[in-house]
């Protein structure tokens, strides 16, 4: 039987740059965290109209189109880059609420004693999560479901794409050298989320509106799943950011490790 030929196409967009990305002082701050070398942002177009119910479609026909498949890029375990290569048989696409607009969402740190009003954040005694050292409270709040300040964030709070990136930005790489103050972590949060989803004014009202949809993806074969890695990790992923209007998708992808210099 002939494959079902793909409702949506795609073409990589090489010229678009990422700010966030790729700014001097997010750069530097990058390699502190252990996050540099093993993230990358790649922009992909699209012509067909979509709706959000087509998530699972267009996520299939995404990583089975050959323009993606030889332009998508992965990161090995020894920090080399390359495209991912293989055809999807299997993908999975966890649709990622992004609904927040403004970076107030984050002043509860201050009211829950896990950052003082001067920014820094409030140290602990030591504890361990997986991976992960944990040495002060915003770690703690962010691993740990039985911590005490745990619960300053709804689960769906914790769900949204803002706070996802901001995790993400916190907890860094294999050797993460963390910071002492929230700002750093703050800062990077806003730019990345602002690099990565879409907005529209309402003429009307004058408000603005999340236009873009945030979904966390996986790619396998009958061996099982190899994209974003074949090695699950909290830090390891791939959000897929589609623009509607723009026709425009985006991939963040990060394969976690001690990162490259």
């Amino acid at each position: 039987m002939a494959e079902k030929t793909p409702t949506f196409t795609f073409q990589y967009l090489s010229g678009k740059k990422f700010e966030s990305l790729e700014s001097k002082d997010n750069q530097e701050l990058f390699g502190k965290w252990s996050l540099k070398g093993r993230m990358k942002a790649q922009l992909f177009a699209f012509d067909q109209r979509f709706q959000p119910y087509q998530k699972d479609e267009f996520v299939y026909d995404f990583l089975r189109d050959p323009n993606v498949t030889v332009n998508l890029q992965v990161v090995s375990s020894s920090g080399k880059w390359g495209p991912i290569g293989l055809e999807a048989k299997v993908v999975t696409a966890e649709p990622v609420p992004c609904t927040v607009l403004s970076m107030s969402f984050f002043d509860r740190l201050y009211d829950n004693n896990i950052v003082r009003e001067s920014g820094q954040i409030c140290k602990c005694f030591d504890d361990f999560y997986e991976s992960f050292t944990i040495a002060d409270e915003l770690r703690k709040m962010l691993l740990l479901d039985d911590s005490d300040n745990y619960c300053a964030f709804s689960d769906s709070d914790r769900d949204e794409f803002l706070f996802q990136l901001f995790k993400f930005v916190c907890l860094g790489g294999e050797v993460c050298q963390y910071e002492d103050s929230v700002e750093a972590y703050l800062n990077t949060t806003k730019q990345l989320y602002k690099d990565l989803i879409s907005v529209q004014k309402n003429p009307e009202t004058k408000e603005l509106n999340i236009v873009s949809s945030v979904f966390r993806i996986t790619a396998s074969t009958d061996s099982g799943v190899y994209y974003p890695s074949d090695v699950p990790h909290e830090q390891t992923f791939s959000f897929l950011v589609v623009d509607p209007l723009k026709g425009h998708a985006i991939v963040f992808y990060h394969k976690f490790g001690g990162g490259c210099f």
